[in-house]
C-alpha cells in the first residue's frame, strides 16, 4: 500500500510537482520564442493567445481594461496570460507526479489553444503555428522528466538521491530556459534591424517644430504632445517590425488602375506637414487618450485621385501588417481636411509603436475607423461589402469625433483660497471650438478665455480665473463648436461611438 504523503511535509511531492510543471512551461515558452525568432514570426505562444483574446474581447471588456490599465493594457494582458499558464502548469505538474497523462492533457490543451490562435492570425503565414507546436512538445518532454524524477518520492519521501536529482533537474531546466530565452532575443533580429533603419532615415523636415503663436494656455497640458507621451491604443500585442526598404503599399479595389508604392516612392512625392489632434474612441470623459502632434507625409487625396475610385465606391478598407482592418468613409479622404499617409511625427520618423514606417492620419475621425498603423494595403470599396475590425464587435461604422472638453488644472488638487487658474483643452476636430464655459457647484456658466486657434484639426486650450472660497467645490466644463452648438451633457459610455458628458472635478480649497 502506497504511503500517503502530507504535501506540507518536507518530503512532500506536491510542491515539487508544481515547480516542475511551471519550469516545464517556461522551457516550452523559451523554445517557442527562439523558434519564432528564427522563423521571423511574431506568433510566440503568449502573443498568439493574447492576440486571439484581443480579437474576441467584447467592447465593454476592452473599455474596462483601458480604464483600469490605460496604455499599459497589453502589458497587463501578457502578465495575466503568464499567470494563468503558470497556475495551469503547476496543476499539471502536480497531477503528472502520479499520472503523467493527466498533467500532459493540460499541456496539450494549452498547446492546442495557442496553435489554433496562431492559425487564425492574418500575419501568421504558413509557419506561424510552429512556435506553439514546438513549445508544447518541449513542455511535454520536460514534464515527463520531472514526473520520473518525482515518482520515487511518492513511496519513499526520504529518498535523498531522488531529491537531489529533482534539484539538479530544476536548476538545469531553469538555466537552460534562461539561455534559450536569451538566444530567442538574439534570433529575433528584426527589432534591431528596424531600429537601425529608422535611425538612418533622413526625412523631409517641416519649416518649424515650434507650435503656432498663442496656442498654449496657462496651466494646460503642453499643446504639442511629445512622441514618448502620445497615447497608444491598438490591437497589436506584438508590434509589427517593418524595415522601410521592405515596405510596400497596394491601392486597389474599385479603381480605374491599381497602384503599388514603396517607401522611396512616398519620399519622392510632395510632403505635407500638418498639426492634427488624434482621439481614441475609448477615451472616457476627461480621459487622456488624446494627443496633438505634427504629422508629415503624403496626401491620401492625391493617391486616390491617381487610382480613380469608382463613382459608387464610398469607403476604403485599410489593412495593417498584423491583419487589423479599418473602414473609412471615402469622402473624408477626398475633402479638404488633408488626410494623409504619415511617415513622420513631430519631425522624427514614426515611432515603431505608432505605426512605423507608414500609418494613416485622418482628422475628425476616431482612430478605430481611420488611424491604421503599419499600413500595407488599401482597398477602395463599399461599406455594404465589408466590415472593419471593430464594426462587428459592436462599434458604429463611421466614427466622427464628438465635441468634448477637459479640465487639466487644478485637477482635484487642494488649492489655497483666492484666485485659482482653471485650465484645460477642448476639441472637435474638423469642426472647431468657438467657446468654453466653466461653472462651480452647479452655478451659472462663466466664459473662459480661449487660446489662439491653430486650426480646426487641433485641440484648443483655455483658462479661467476662479475666485475660490474655502470648502470642497465641484467644477464642470463645457465647449461649443464653431456653429454655437454645446457639447452633449448627458453621460454615455465610449461604446459604440464615443463618450459624452461633462468633465467634473472636485477641488478642496483651504
Amino acid at each position: 500500500m502506497k504511503q500517503q504523503v502530507d504535501p506540507k511535509a518536507p518530503g512532500g511531492t506536491k510542491w515539487r510537482g508544481a515547480v516542475g510543471g511551471v519550469l516545464a512551461a517556461l522551457a516550452g515558452l523559451a523554445v517557442g520564442s527562439v523558434v519564432a525568432g528564427f522563423l521571423g514570426t511574431a506568433q510566440t505562444p503568449v502573443t498568439a493567445i493574447g492576440s486571439a483574446f484581443i480579437d474576441r474581447v467584447p467592447p465593454w471588456l476592452k473599455d474596462l481594461a483601458i480604464s483600469w490599465f490605460g496604455t499599459h493594457d497589453k502589458t497587463a494582458l501578457r502578465v495575466g496570460i503568464l499567470i494563468v499558464v503558470g497556475v495551469l502548469a503547476a496543476v499539471g505538474g502536480i497531477l503528472a507526479v502520479r499520472r503523467y497523462w493527466a498533467g500532459a492533457l493540460i499541456t496539450v490543451a494549452l498547446t492546442a489553444a495557442a496553435i489554433a490562435a496562431a492559425i487564425t492570425r492574418a500575419d501568421s503565414g504558413q509557419t506561424g503555428f510552429l512556435p506553439s507546436l514546438l513549445a508544447g512538445a518541449t513542455a511535454l518532454i520536460v514534464l515527463r522528466l520531472f514526473s520520473r524524477r518525482l515518482e520515487p518520492l511518492v513511496d519513499a519521501p526520504d529518498d535523498g538521491v531522488s531529491r537531489r536529482g529533482f534539484l539538479q533537474l530544476s536548476a538545469g531546466v531553469a538555466l537552460g530556459s534562461a539561455a534559450v530565452g536569451l538566444l530567442g532575443r538574439v534570433a529575433n533580429g528584426s527589432r534591431a534591424a528596424v531600429a537601425d533603419a529608422r535611425a538612418a532615415l533622413r526625412l523631409p523636415q517641416p519649416p518649424s517644430l515650434a507650435p503656432p503663436a498663442g496656442v498654449q494656455a496657462d496651466g494646460a497640458v503642453p499643446w504639442v504632445t511629445a512622441n514618448a507621451d502620445f497615447y497608444r491604443i491598438d490591437t497589436a500585442l506584438s508590434v509589427p517590425q517593418i524595415v522601410p526598404s521592405d515596405w510596400k503599399l497596394r491601392i486597389h479595389g474599385m479603381v480605374d488602375r491599381e497602384l503599388e508604392l514603396t517607401f522611396d516612392d512616398l519620399l519622392k512625392r510632395q510632403v505635407v506637414h500638418k498639426w492634427v489632434t488624434l482621439t481614441c474612441v475609448s477615451n472616457e470623459v476627461g480621459g487622456n487618450l488624446i494627443g496633438n502632434a505634427l504629422w508629415s507625409g503624403v496626401l491620401l487625396k492625391d493617391l486616390l485621385e491617381e487610382v480613380g475610385p469608382a463613382k459608387n465606391a464610398d469607403a476604403i478598407q485599410s489593412t495593417s501588417k498584423d491583419g487589423f482592418t479599418a473602414g473609412t468613409p471615402l469622402p473624408t479622404l477626398l475633402d479638404d481636411r488633408q488626410a494623409m499617409l504619415a511617415y513622420a511625427m513631430n519631425g522624427q520618423p514614426l515611432p515603431v509603436e505608432h505605426g512605423f514606417p507608414v500609418r494613416i492620419v485622418v482628422p475628425g475621425l476616431y482612430g478605430y475607423v481611420s488611424a491604421t498603423k503599419w499600413l500595407v494595403d488599401i482597398e477602395v470599396t463599399r461599406f455594404d461589402q465589408f466590415q472593419g475590425y471593430w464594426t462587428p464587435r459592436g462599434w458604429s461604422e463611421l466614427g466622427p469625433i464628438k465635441l468634448s472638453s477637459r479640465i487639466d488644472v487644478p485637477g482635484g488638487k487642494k488649492v489655497a483660497p483666492g484666485p485659482v487658474t482653471v485650465a484645460g483643452v477642448a476639441w472637435d476636430q474638423n469642426v472647431g471650438v468657438s467657446k468654453v464655459e466653466v461653472r462651480v457647484d452647479g452655478g451659472p456658466w462663466q466664459q473662459a478665455t480661449l487660446a489662439a486657434d491653430a486650426s480646426i484639426e487641433t485641440w484648443r486650450q483655455w483658462h479661467w480665473t476662479w475666485q475660490a472660497s474655502g470648502g470642497t467645490h465641484v467644477l464642470q466644463v463645457r465647449a461649443f463648436d464653431d456653429k454655437g452648438n454645446p457639447q452633449v451633457e448627458s453621460s454615455a459610455p465610449p461604446a459604440p461611438n464615443g463618450a459624452t458628458g461633462l468633465h467634473t472635478v472636485s477641488v478642496k480649497v483651504g
